[in-house]
């Protein structure tokens, strides 16, 4: 994803919540290692997990891919 909007914002919204990374892997399902992967952009999550995502954080998808 472009200048990795979604890494920057996954790891403002795990930050404002307290978490972990291992914590919220845990949440979703993944390793941290996939967590930091997405935050740091090396990777992506698929649609289904971008849903997940938007849900547990009670945020829309838009408000994860879009920089504000």
């Amino acid at each position: 994803m472009k200048d990795n909007i979604f890494g920057k914002k996954l790891k403002e919204l795990r930050m404002e919540k307290g978490i972990s990374q291992q914590k919220l892997g845990e949440e979703l399902g993944f390793c941290n290692q996939t967590i930091s992967f997405w935050e740091n952009g090396s990777r992506e999550p698929d649609l289904d997990t971008l849903v997940e995502i938007s849900r547990f954080f009670g945020v829309s998808i838009e408000d994860l891919l879009v920089d504000n």
